[in-house]
Order: C-alpha cells, then structure tokens, then sequence
C-alpha cells in the first residue's frame, strides 16, 4: 500500500515516550526503558509481560487503562508477601509543544472513602484508593489535563469481540476516541455517569420521599450532559467515516454511525430541543425507572453501529477477520484525523494485532504506521512477523519481566 502524501500530511513532530519508568506495577518491581520516538516491537513468549508494559501507558490518559482494572489489582504482588507496594508510572512525553513529565500512581484510600461506592473521574472506586497525577513535577486536578498532552489509543485482543458483544464496550471506544479530540468530552461522560448513578441511588433509597427539585436538578444536568455527550459522538463518527473514505490499500473501509433514540432527536430538531425532551422523558420515567433499575433513555443506551462498506454488510456479520481488519482501519483512520487536526499522531497501542493478519496486510500496516510517524507499540511472540520494519523500529525482547533490546535489529 502506498501512502498518499496529500492524505498523510507529515507530523509536525511526533507524539512519544522517551524514557519509561514503572514501579510495583504489576510483574514489574522496577523498570526503566529509554526510548526514540520511532515505533517499538516487543516479542517474547505470552506471560512474559508484554502487555502489561502497554497497559502502564495507558495511564498516560485518562481512564482506567486498556484492561479497566481495578487500581489494586495492578499492584506487584509477592506470594507470602506482606508488602503494601502500590504501583507508579512514570514517564517523559514528547509533544508538539516540547517535553514533559508525567507521572501517575495508585494512592491508598482514605478512612473517608474506604467504604465509598462511588467513582473518581477515572471510573476507579475510591473504595480501592485513587490515581493521582503529576504533570512536571505539580499535581494535576483529576486526569483531564492528561488529554491535553496526549493523545493514544490501542487495539487489545479482548477488542476482537467488540462488534458483536454489549454495546457499552463499543461506547467505551468510541468515547476513547473522542478524548482525543474533545477533551472535555470525558469531563462530561463523568458527569453524566455521576447525575445517572445519583438520580437512581435516590429513586430507589427506602427513606422518605426524595424532594422532586434535587430530582428535577440532576435531570438537568443529564440532559445538558449528555446531549453534549450525543452531539460530540455523533458528529465524530461522520468525521471517522469520512477520513476513512480517504484510505487505500487492502484494509476494508468502515461506515461508522451512532444509533438511539436521542440520536433520533438530534436528527429531527436542534440540541435545545432534544434536551428539553429528554428532560421530559426522565421526569416522566421515574416510577418505571425505580422499578426496573436502569434508565430507559439517553447516550448510555446508544450504540456505535460500524458497516464493511464494500459488502454493504454490518461488522457483527463480518468474518473475525474481517472485524480486525475493520478495527484497525478505524484506528489507522483516527490517526490520519489526529495529524489532519493538530500536525500530531497519536500514541499507538497494538497488542498482538498482526497474529491474524496475512502478510499482505501486516506490510500495509507497517507502511501505514511509518507513513504516519505515529509511536506504535507492537507486541507479538514472532518476531520474524515484524521483519518489515527492519531498522525502523526498536526492537525489544521481554521475558520474566525482564527486557533487553535487541542490539542487532532485522533488517
């Protein structure tokens, strides 16, 4: 495949991690990694620990990492081992607008919240402690201003399913994807998730009868919040369609839309006006909502429907192949928006992706990811799959958590 320069314009400078340093994060006691900002192949056995260095950059963004664990169960552990480690990561990131230093850590809870059942900003229990963030040394107020350095996103082997499973998984990446383009639009998923959780921990408590107007508020708030929350998905979901009109070569072309009853309403009318009616609507739904224990309505019941344009067949009917194939269109798709918005790629995440890839699509993706500039980590246990990057990237071995690099790289 070759990379139209007109559809890849070049990096301002890339997004990328120089130096990564781990702590107590979870079969890492201690590591440090020196890196370029070319792509990075790591290979080793499975358990070895390749995915669990992916999963420490994840928390350079906001969230909860590509796993969605719960902070402690990220902690080292040593069995017959009393040691309270907690895990920190640690890292330099070169941006666009020069380098900085990122650090992120699991922090103990409080008395305070150690029974808590409610969520940070990072949907992390405050029950199981939080994350803390620093940027440049000074603590950073939540996670938000993680999405303003960098912009990442990752394909996992638990993705494979991600067309055919729940679409609350397929919310969760296309809101990953948003992130990187709207950084508020996590501070509004947050806020949304918080009103909804609030609005029916009171329609089902057994005291006395809630007052309408705390009600009538946390309403309000769902309905600016999660109108905005529709509006930003839907609106990017065209954008990744389009960009990925633009793409040639041997991966399939998705159609990407967001479907559901509010998006039926932004369809119909303005935002105002679908946020007056999904006011209504969960006024109205009170009794039936205590009742059944879930909300009928609004952007947590939307779907992310993806379609393989050329069979003019939904992604769940695809082949598995096919569905990979799709996967990383999107996120080739993403990246080539990413560069069209800011002159920067972002952060590539690829766990064993090209294990099921034939060889003709494993050097499209290659040659997409150079042609990019985007720092792509890639894991698999073959290394001789990766020969086509030969001097292109840095090549690393991990075994027993322990990593070497690879001092004469394939060529």
């Amino acid at each position: 495949m070759s990379a139209d320069p007109a559809l890849v314009p070049e990096p301002i400078r890339p997004l990328a991690v120089t130096r990564l340093s781990l702590t107590d994060f979870r079969c890492y006691r201690r590591l440090r990694l020196e890196l370029g900002a070319d792509p990075v192949v790591l290979t080793g056995p499975n358990g070895a620990g390749k995915t669990n260095l992916l999963e420490a950059l994840s928390f350079l963004v906001p969230g909860r990492g590509l796993r969605r664990a719960k902070l402690a169960e990220i902690d080292w552990r040593q069995a017959n081992s009393d040691d309270d480690a907690r895990w920190a990561v640690a890292a330099t990131v070169l941006t666009s607008t020069g380098a900085f230093e990122i650090g992120t850590a699991h922090e103990p809870p409080t008395p305070r919240a150690a029974d808590a059942s409610a969520v940070d900003d990072g949907g992390n229990e405050t029950g199981d402690g939080r994350r803390v963030v620093r940027i440049d040394g000074r603590p950073s107020r939540g996670q938000a201003g993680l999405a303003q350095l960098v912009s990442m996103v990752w394909l996992t082997p638990d993705m494979d399913r991600l067309f055919l499973e729940g679409g609350s998984a397929r919310r969760r990446f296309l809101d990953r994807l948003v992130y990187g383009f709207e950084p508020d639009h996590a501070g509004r998923v947050a806020a949304y998730e918080h009103a909804l959780r609030e609005r029916m921990r009171l329609l089902r408590a057994d005291s006395a009868p809630v007052d309408p107007s705390w009600l009538a508020a946390l309403e309000d708030r769902m309905a600016r919040e999660g109108v905005a929350i529709a509006v930003a998905r839907r609106n990017f979901a065209d954008r990744l369609s389009r960009a990925a009109e633009l793409a040639e070569g041997p991966f399939p072309r998705p159609i990407l839309r967001v479907e559901g009853v509010l998006e039926d309403w932004l369809s119909g009318g303005p935002a105002l006006l679908a946020e007056d009616r999904l006011r209504e609507a969960l006024s109205s739904s009170r009794a039936q909502d205590a009742e059944t224990g879930r909300v009928s309505v609004g952007p947590h019941r939307s779907d992310l429907v993806a379609i393989h344009a050329a069979k003019a067949q939904a992604a769940a009917l695809c082949s598995t192949g096919e569905q990979k194939a799709l996967l990383l269109s999107i996120i080739l798709a993403y990246a080539r928006l990413k560069i069209l918005d800011s002159g920067v790629p972002p952060i590539l995440l690829l766990d064993e992706v090209i294990a099921h890839l034939d060889a003709v699509r494993r050097a499209a993706l290659f040659e997409s990811l150079l042609a990019l500039g985007a720092q792509a980590w890639l894991t698999g246990t073959d290394e001789a799959l990766f020969e086509p990057l030969g001097g292109a990237a840095q090549f690393f071995r991990v075994s027993n958590a322990t990593i070497e690099p690879v001092r004469e790289r394939i060529v």
